[in-house]
């Protein structure tokens, strides 16, 4: 016959094995390395897409400098050119189509060779900018106490938001062509998209500078200069890494 304290004790000695083991096995489980995704068949891509469009933002600085050895009278006569060039522009000026704003405005010292002031010297800018080019351009003519410092051409917010959904559908369809045409090359059955980046940008030509004097630059009061928009580019790109399968 057994010995009923050894069989219990034997039984005891089995259950904390069992559990010692079961533990390890879960410990081990926990600690173990993730299995690093599948690295092959991964082939990098890119595609683009662009629009050309007319610019349609026209943008004016004019500006004005004024020296003399009296700051405060180089201030006031910077500030009666200012006021009265922003009376003409005022005439045009509608929200969302054309905008009028003052730019920079400066006043500082000039010094001699000794290090003393000899005199003052000053700046003032008025920038007149927007999508109604005509009206814009008329003003050109009629403002007289400001040259024009330089004219620029760009992209209204609205004509670049319109085209960038259709830009970034274009390169999104170029990019899942080129995965199928790399796939079908390569003998394999499609493909799954890992990794993606999409980014845009705009381009266009140099916008024309005009350094004049004022008076120069007009033939008449109403007269409007000629202003011609250029071409620009808006961009988008699709880039990632496709898994073959």
């Amino acid at each position: 016959m057994g010995r009923p304290g050894h069989d219990r004790v034997l039984r005891n000695f089995g259950a904390a094995m069992v559990a010692a083991i079961a533990v390890s096995g879960h410990a081990a489980a926990q600690t173990q390395a993730p299995v690093p995704p599948q690295t092959t068949n991964v082939v990098s891509l890119s595609a683009t897409a662009t629009m050309e469009l007319t610019m349609d933002w026209l943008t004016v600085v004019f500006n004005t400098s004024r020296e003399g050895t009296d700051a405060a009278a180089v201030q006031g006569q910077l500030r009666q050119a200012l006021d009265t060039a922003l009376v003409e522009a005022r005439k045009v000026a509608k929200p969302g189509e054309v905008l009028v704003r003052t730019g920079g405005f400066t006043l500082h010292p000039r010094h001699g060779q000794k290090g003393g002031i000899v005199g003052w010297q000053g700046y003032a800018e008025l920038v007149l900018e927007g999508r109604d080019t005509a009206a814009i351009a008329q003003s050109m003519g009629r403002i007289q106490t400001l040259t024009i410092g330089r004219v620029g051409w760009s992209l209204s917010r609205e004509a670049r938001v319109k085209v960038e959904s259709e830009v970034t559908a274009q390169a999104i369809a170029r990019f899942r062509s080129r995965a199928d045409e790399v796939a079908r090359q390569f003998g394999m059955s499609g493909y799954t998209v890992r990794e993606v980046a999409v980014s845009g940008n705009e381009a266009g030509g140099a916008p024309p500078v005009m350094m004049m004097r004022a008076q120069a630059a007009r033939g008449g009061a109403d007269e409007a200069l000629p202003v011609e928009a250029g071409k620009a580019q808006v961009t988008a790109t699709v880039s990632g890494t496709v898994q073959l399968r």
